[in-house]
């Protein structure tokens, strides 16, 4: 059964209401905050080192509807611990790790495991086959290591606006080009930018970093590697295209593995990743090629074949598509986000999920243990 202890469900009301910054609150009010949660349960907020990082969570995930896992002390309901969950569905699922299974998630390049030590691993197991089964929306609780510990149905006011469909296929190369090719490769070349311009910005965008403690809206949270690369990616092209410029996307699917120091354990297991690339031109007249922007790996603009030898996998099979194209499954299939509506809700999320991370014992990124 699950932590008696545990609650997980939509903040409905925190008291007294967050008008101020957080510190300033509990300074004015020292006897704490009550959490009142949409399940009926409510819990506090005590005076800690963590209290006002703990608080600003909780009322941002309030504002942008998503549910939060906390665990009480049973005694007096002080919040002992808080996670951020996933609120998705279940793409595809391996029992054949020794240790346990591995759960793919839609939308979540991250790598999952359910653990067989975990004494509810059946019934968690069991939740999350009927899910995907059903094609239905889950609560799905994790650790810092993306160790699921709780799996809920989740509340229909907690799940995302589903994005509209759209299948990306590649134009055929017109019949122009086919018998005038020096003339659409000049005007390919034209169209392409300069290796100055692609590092400028290169740089634009890892300008965007989030502070990991305050993570200050509308900063990408490009500490956070574990996940959300969809939203990141969707973000910098929105802010490329203001400058003129006109993106794609390059994805990656396989068993990746990249060393980073923006993880406490020194790497990041991914099922797929995704990044925004841009025309450059290189040396020669006609000679272009796409590089990829994408400052959670790099401190500047690389080539895909780079891009993808740092991931950990060289099997790993890369697909492109336009920048419209806001998450691309396994499968192919495809969704957009022309509003911006889902890549804020990634964005808030994954926010959210570094500076939860950067408030516990483990601290902010980069982390100098890590080579």
């Amino acid at each position: 059964m699950p932590n008696p202890n545990a609650i997980v469900a939509l903040v409905s009301r925190i008291k007294p209401g967050i008008v101020k910054p957080c510190a300033e609150m509990l300074k004015e009010h020292p006897e704490g905050f009550s959490i009142e949660f949409e399940d009926k349960q409510s819990a506090r907020i005590g005076p800690s080192e963590r209290a006002a990082g703990t608080l600003e969570i909780l009322n941002e995930l309030q504002k942008i509807q998503l549910p939060v896992y906390v665990e009480v002390e049973p005694e007096t309901r002080e919040i002992s611990r808080l996670l951020i969950p996933l609120v998705c569905k279940v793409e595809k699922i391996s029992d054949d790790n020794k240790e346990g299974a591995d759960v793919a998630l839609e939308i979540s390049h991250a790598r999952h495991t359910l653990k067989q030590s975990n004494p509810e691993y059946e019934e968690l197991l069991g939740t999350l086959r009927k899910a995907q089964e059903s094609n239905s929306w889950l609560v799905i609780t994790e650790t810092n290591e993306h160790e699921i510990i709780d799996v809920r149905a989740a509340p229909e006011k907690g799940i995302p606006k589903a994005a509209i469909p759209e299948h990306v296929a590649m134009p055929a190369k017109s019949w122009f080009c086919r018998w005038f090719g020096w003339l659409c490769c000049f005007l390919k070349w034209f169209r392409c930018i300069s290796e100055q311009k692609a590092k400028g910005l290169f740089n634009l965008m890892s300008a965007q970093t989030c502070n990991p403690v305050t993570v200050p809206p509308p900063c990408i949270p490009f500490l956070y590697p574990d996940d959300g690369c969809w939203g990141r990616a969707h973000e910098m092209c929105r802010l490329i295209i203001t400058t003129g410029i006109t993106p794609k996307k390059v994805w990656i699917y396989g068993s990746l593995n990249v060393q980073t120091k923006n993880n406490p354990n020194c790497q990041v297991f991914w099922g797929w990743h995704v990044a925004p690339t841009v025309c450059v031109r290189r040396g020669f007249f006609c000679r272009t090629e796409e590089m990829v922007i994408d400052p959670s790996l790099f401190t500047e603009p690389v080539s895909k074949a780079i891009w993808k030898g740092v991931q950990g996998d060289p099997s790993a099979q890369l697909v492109g598509t336009s920048a419209s194209v806001f998450y691309r499954s396994y499968g192919g299939s495809t969704t957009t986000d022309p509003t911006y509506a889902q890549t804020n809700v990634v964005l808030a999320t994954y926010r959210l999920q570094l500076k939860n991370r950067s408030l516990s014992p483990v601290g902010p990124p980069p982390y100098a243990h890590c080579p």
